[in-house]
């Protein structure tokens, strides 16, 4: 059966061109994100993660090129309640409290608080809810500001770096939640410099310089570098000489 070009996706970029502080950040992007996917968008710092994370949400401004989310342009107000965003830094409020901060997000999100409720089960914090978001560690911060994201169930996550500065304990914990996030219908795209992530992903977004270098998957890239590392599978795609 033949699918239309956009049929199974939740996120499609087209030609992306952005300048900040007078210099191309991301080079005629084009790539696509499977519905129902773990992505990874991976790559070193300065890479441009951050600014093609921002295009998609839609608080990105671009120079040239289209992204379309969930079907729509990326930014109408439509999709605010269909899409979570988590920023590197946490974006909750340190003076309040962690039953607070998921009640005052669930009101602006326009769900009640039975689901706050849900979320602060979900990421595991409900012995802390009384606890002020400030005197949290970072990886609790890190829950809570992904709980602000969940509230209004969004049928795709854009994660900016969610797990760096954590202990591994920690960041499987984070991943093991995010593969129950999957398993119930939802798009992650999730970004990260720690390239051993990759191994949780379903599909790979490889980024160096502003661009893709490739979109491919964990095992396709053990067989096409020869390396077993992931690590060293990528250094070994960026150092490949262009062509």
């Amino acid at each position: 059966m033949s699918r239309s070009p956009g049929a199974g996706c939740a996120i499609e970029v087209s030609g992306l061109h952005v300048v900040r502080g007078g210099r191309p950040v991301l080079r005629d992007v084009t790539v696509r994100v499977r519905a129902g996917s773990v992505t990874g968008l991976l790559g070193p710092s300065g890479c441009g993660k951050t600014t093609l994370m921002r295009a998609i949400v839609g608080v990105q401004v671009v120079q040239g090129g289209h992204v379309r989310v969930l079907g729509s342009p990326a930014g109408v107000a439509a999709l605010r309640p269909r899409v979570g965003y988590m920023t590197q830094a946490p974006s909750v409020y340190g003076d309040l409290s962690v039953e607070e901060n998921l009640r005052y997000f669930a009101w602006i999100a326009g769900v009640d608080d039975a689901r706050a409720e849900e979320v602060l089960a979900a990421v595991e914090l409900d012995p802390l809810r009384r606890q002020v978001v400030g005197s949290l560690s970072g990886g609790e911060r890190s829950r809570v500001s992904l709980a602000t994201a969940l509230v209004n169930r969004p049928e795709l996550l854009v994660l900016d770096e969610p797990t760096v500065g954590l202990d591994p304990v920690l960041r499987e914990e984070l991943w093991a939640m995010f593969r129950r996030l999957a398993a119930s219908g939802t798009t992650l795209l999730i970004s990260s410099h720690v390239m051993d992530e990759a191994r949780e992903c379903d599909e790979l977004l490889l980024m160096r310089d502003g661009a893709i270098l490739d979109r491919t998957t964990p095992q396709a890239l053990r067989e096409k570098t020869g390396q077993d590392d992931l690590g060293r599978a990528f250094l070994a795609m960026i150092t490949r000489p262009p062509g």
